[in-house]
């Protein structure tokens, strides 16, 4: 079996509890996912079976979230999962100044992951380095934020809104979360997380482990294929000869003017993998269907 699983975490579950299941229910040795999902948040978790792990780096990197942000309330780890460490009521907070606040994180901006993440520095995971009480400087990184959009805000104490957000790869959201408290000098933290898009994949399009589980025993489970998560590439058409070539990991000559990696075919509906243009020149990347 080979192909992709458009997954919908359950919270609780981490990224690798959904890899070891889908394993287990497959009866599959090569299982992976594209874009870790913290514990505590849900949504959609690309999933990829067999040989389709190699196709994983390919997918469209663009993300998107449906996130809940508490006010007036800072932790340690930027989400509700942690220990509170700052508390204070939002005195005054209204909707005009969390929106004068939020323009500034649209576009390309630095950003700090949190202290409890899963970036490595000098080898050792975030998570890992808190946990054993080490400080470590995080450094800043450059992410892109497409769209920020407010669903809902309710006023209290402790105010909280519901925003969408179109992003990047790499995009901390409990990083937003925190940094839009700071702005607001009330302190922040994230209070719920949806993914709804990731690597090409739409949460109404995803099922849970309990809907594939049924699948299963229905005998009407099929996974995605290669060629529908990879529409996002332009495609190429071999002849037979030059496709058996370049299968062999030979180089082929076209006359395109395009550069970048595309979905190589034999003949229109054979998908044979993955090649890279360069001036002219189709190189071999990823042969994911050889022709004997």
């Amino acid at each position: 079996m080979q192909g992709f699983l458009n997954l919908n975490k359950s919270f609780g579950w981490t990224s690798h509890d959904c890899v070891a299941r889908v394993r287990k229910l497959l009866r599959l040795k090569r299982v992976g996912h594209a874009g870790t999902l913290d514990p505590a948040a849900t949504g959609v978790l690309p999933i990829a079976l067999g040989k389709a792990t190699r196709l994983l780096q390919y997918l469209p990197e663009n993300k998107a979230y449906k996130a809940t942000i508490r006010l007036g309330v800072r932790t340690t780890t930027d989400d509700l999962q942690g220990e509170i460490i700052a508390s204070q009521p939002c005195v005054g907070l209204n909707l005009a100044a969390v929106k004068t606040a939020l323009s500034q994180f649209t576009g390309k901006i630095e950003q700090i992951p949190p202290i409890y993440s899963a970036i490595q520095v000098e080898g050792k995971r975030l998570y890992d380095l808190a946990r054993q009480g080490e400080t470590v400087e995080v450094p800043a990184r450059t992410v892109e934020i497409f769209q920020i959009e407010i669903l809902d805000w309710r006023e209290g104490d402790f105010a909280e809104l519901d925003v969408v957000i179109a992003c990047g790869a790499g995009t901390y959201i409990r990083a937003i979360a925190r940094d839009l408290g700071a702005i607001l000098q009330t302190g922040g933290t994230l209070a719920a997380l949806t993914r709804t898009q990731s690597s090409g994949f739409d949460l109404a399009d995803s099922f849970t482990v309990t809907d594939l589980e049924a699948q299963l025993q229905t005998e009407t489970f099929q996974p995605i294929s290669p060629d529908t998560a990879l529409q996002h590439l332009p495609h190429i058409t071999l002849p037979s000869v030059s496709a058996h070539k370049w299968c062999q990991g030979q180089r082929i000559s076209l006359s395109w003017d395009i550069s970048g990696f595309v979905r190589v075919y034999q003949e229109e509906t054979r998908f044979l993998g993955i090649g890279q243009l360069q001036d002219e020149v189709l190189i071999p990347q990823m042969v994911f269907e050889p022709i004997s």
